[in-house]
């Protein structure tokens, strides 16, 4: 099937991609006493207690910003990117698992499933990144112009973990231990990127190795962003976007090969 027919079918389909995404966010809080608000209390908490801890508890500093909240916004502008990197990578994993009823009907789209993962992933990010720039701004450290670099950098992560999403989630079809894998993956990403510690704490013979990790200038470039008030380093990036690129395209050619038996499978 061609990628303008799978469009077409998405296009038509769409209120069927819409309502999912409305019944996901609306059922994760169901019979809550204070229902979707929890969507609003949970990462304000986080992001509360972050800024507490970092910059009054531990005067946790970073090296050469000359502000009490530097540390507490490079940690958010870190952790909160890396939160939707890490909802679409660990949620695709069952993708194709928890959807085989809709997989089997020969009419259904499948482009609508990674559809629904993305949009319903994106629509957290938003409102907790919407949060974090209030609180930002509260503290004298929201960004001016250089936000708008902030939706290349999503656009990339999004394509490296939703092409990473629909890897796993064909390989978990035919072998159960790539779910298993999937959280050990996550962790390593998770420490061996520089989300939570400045890569200048790291001695410089090993930075290098640091410097293969794909992911460790896209999260650079959120933190550029908030920290610094600049545009990131794009030349930095180049290495990223080939790598995103052959993703996606391996992706592609995976759920394609696999489409038929994953039915099967399943």
């Amino acid at each position: 099937m061609s990628l303008k027919t799978e469009l077409l079918q998405l296009w038509q389909f769409r209120g069927f991609v819409t309502g999912s995404v409305s019944r996901e966010f609306q059922g994760r809080y169901r019979n809550s006493l204070f229902g979707a608000a929890w969507t609003i209390f949970n990462p304000l908490s986080m992001i509360a207690v972050y800024t507490l801890v970092f910059s009054q508890v531990m005067r946790a500093k970073l090296p050469g910003v000359d502000s009490t909240f530097a540390y507490s916004i490079f940690l958010m502008a870190g952790l909160i990117p890396w939160g939707l990197f890490a909802e679409i990578v660990s949620r695709g994993q069952n993708l194709f698992l928890e959807n085989a009823n809709l997989i089997k009907k020969v009419s259904f789209p499948k482009a609508c499933l990674p559809a629904i993962l993305l949009l319903s992933s994106l629509t957290n990010f938003v409102i907790v990144l919407g949060l974090f720039l209030v609180v930002a701004l509260l503290l004298g450290m929201a960004p001016g112009w250089s936000l708008l670099g902030m939706a290349p950098l999503i656009l990339i992560e999004v394509v490296i973990a939703m092409s990473l999403a629909l890897i796993l989630g064909v390989f978990n079809v035919f072998f159960r231990d790539a779910g298993q894998l999937t959280g050990i993956f996550l962790q390593f990403c998770f420490w061996l990127t520089p989300i939570i510690y400045a890569i200048d704490i790291i001695p410089e013979s090993y930075r290098g190795w640091f410097g293969l990790n794909p992911l460790a200038p896209l999260f650079a470039g959120f933190q550029t962003i908030f920290v610094q008030n600049t545009f990131p380093d794009w030349s930095s990036l180049l290495p990223t976007v080939v790598v995103a690129l052959v993703l996606m395209l391996y992706a592609a050619l995976v759920v394609k090969k696999h489409s038929d038996d994953m039915v099967d499978e399943l």
